[in-house]
């Protein structure tokens, strides 16, 4: 591989005139990436300045075509409310950017809800895609059968949803992991389990029953007591196990905590279920009435992309459209808790998937030794040296290592999960940037969307390092999009440390 020194600075995605009229502030340049200069932030400083020319400060697109935001409304999209995902539309930006047409094959590494392989399949272009939660296998599979349904079926179904009533002596409870016990009212937990025991033992076709599944999926949070909330998820001041907890510190003397929750009225299960599916048989209705819009292949994989990419055969892939976990502390098994107790992960089985994920969490360990068994695994162990040299002497994230280190030798680091998850994240990363420009064409474009981060004053450049890192590895730089609408601080960082501006980011490279 080599190290490219050029940077394509053309301008791309969005048209000349766009582009002239936004221009470019210094301004929005950091200054500096270590809060009261407690250490050096140079390296971080000259890829600032190195990537500078290529990057973009734009209103062409916003934190709701970077999220799910724009997809609540989407026919198909909306059949799983994924917060973590992009929209539709950005998916469709950038296909047609990249000049993607039917006989080319895109790839995403991290699915979610599926949008871009939806997307491509009504585009009628080829996609593969990995993913580990089970969430995301259950979406795509109903999702692409859309062409299969029996509407006469699906509106009997929504029927006998409206009919049925859970009959009083009914004690079967939803299951649940010690993370969600507790997390429905007592009537709504006794009905998530009545429907779905009602359903699968129902004589309905397999698709429509995998259908019901994903609705009852999408309606969890929603009749439950729980909140999803970045890092966690919180919960209602009249969840029983709340006010359980504050009897106790109260009758121990202790002030109760003070939460504010609240959801408003809970809808009831059956209320929700009514709602989805009926929208579930519009948007199915919808797209019967014209063509079959899917006659692209969607192969998805279910497993994580650093291990399942090894089987890809090499300058086989046209384009890359992704957005992987954000290096910002999330635990994706505890946010989607209900969904995956739901489909019948323990909590043995939720701690394996945590740590199976790309490193993004606190509690995620070094995947370097597995990683390493592998590639050797696959006669590949002169590629895992060069994947490793090339992350061991990367100066910007020795850099970033360094400082995290220095803070928490400092005492300000509240958790060192940080320091091996900062660590973890880009290590794996470069695995994955290694694979990608093995299985990349030659032209291929690669892009993913990023938010960078800020752990005890230190700023982490995401967008640039990992540009710098996929340089390192052949990949040439083409555009480097920010959001004008740049992120804060946590209260307890911007009190300590002041506020300073948080890019969120598409990078693009080419092979």
């Amino acid at each position: 591989m080599v190290n490219k020194t050029s940077i394509k600075s053309a301008p791309y995605l969005f048209d000349d005139e766009v582009l002239s009229n936004m221009g470019k502030n210094e301004d929005w340049k950091l200054k500096s990436f270590s809060a009261n200069n407690f250490y050096t932030d140079k390296e971080r400083l000259e890829i600032e300045n190195k990537y500078w020319e290529i990057t973009e400060v734009t209103d062409k697109f916003n934190r709701q075509s970077v999220s799910y935001q724009l997809s609540k409304k989407d026919c198909l999209h909306r059949w799983l409310k994924y917060r973590e995902g992009f929209s539709s539309q950005l998916v469709k930006l950038l296909l047609n950017e990249f000049n993607i047409g039917v006989g080319d094959l895109v790839l995403d590494p991290f699915m979610g809800s599926g949008t871009t392989a939806l997307v491509c399949s009504l585009e009628g272009i080829n996609s593969i895609g990995y993913d580990i939660l089970p969430m995301s296998k259950l979406s795509i599979l109903a999702k692409t059968a859309v062409y299969d349904y029996n509407l006469i079926e699906l509106k009997t179904i929504l029927d006998h949803i409206i009919s049925i009533e859970v009959p009083n002596n009914y004690n079967k409870r939803t299951p649940y992991v010690s993370i969600t016990n507790g997390a429905y009212p007592e009537t709504e937990e006794k009905a998530i389990a009545y429907f779905s025991d009602y359903f699968e033992k129902s004589e309905y076709s397999e698709i429509s029953k995998n259908l019901v599944k994903l609705c009852i999926v999408n309606s969890l949070e929603r009749v439950s007591y729980t909140i999803k909330s970045g890092q966690y998820l919180n919960w209602d001041h009249r969840c029983p196990k709340i006010i359980k907890i504050n009897q106790l510190r109260i009758e121990n003397g202790k002030k109760p905590f003070v939460n504010k929750n609240d959801k408003g009225n809970l809808p009831t299960l059956k209320e929700v279920l009514v709602s989805e599916f009926s929208q579930m048989i519009e948007d199915i209705a919808n797209l019967q009435e014209k063509d079959n819009c899917f006659k692209a292949k969607c192969n998805y994989i279910e497993g994580s992309v650093l291990f399942e990419i090894l089987n890809v055969i090499d300058n086989s892939i046209s384009s890359v459209i992704t957005s992987p976990p954000y290096c910002n502390r999330y635990d994706y098994t505890r946010t989607y808790g209900l969904e995956l107790a739901y489909l019948g992960k323990d909590n043995a089985e939720i701690k394996k998937l945590r740590q199976t994920l790309l490193s993004c969490t606190v509690e995620s360990k070094t995947k370097v030794a597995v990683l390493k068994e592998h590639y050797m695994k696959y006669d590949r162990l002169n590629d895992y040296n060069k994947i490793m040299h090339i992350v061991n002497k990367n100066k910007v994230l020795n850099e970033i290592k360094e400082a995290l280190q220095a803070r928490n030798e400092n005492g300000e680091i509240n958790n060192k999960g940080i320091l091996r998850m900062v660590e973890g994240y880009f290590l794996e990363l470069t695995f994955l940037f290694f694979e990608l420009y093995r299985v990349c064409k030659k032209g291929a474009q690669v892009a993913f969307v990023n938010d960078n981060v800020r752990y005890a004053g230190e700023v982490i450049p995401v967008d640039y390092l990992s540009t710098n890192l996929a340089e390192e590895i052949g990949f040439t730089p083409v555009k480097i999009y920010t959001l004008r609408q740049q992120k804060g601080n946590s209260s307890q960082q911007m009190a300590k440390y002041g506020r300073v501006p948080i890019r969120k980011s598409i990078t693009i490279w080419q092979k």
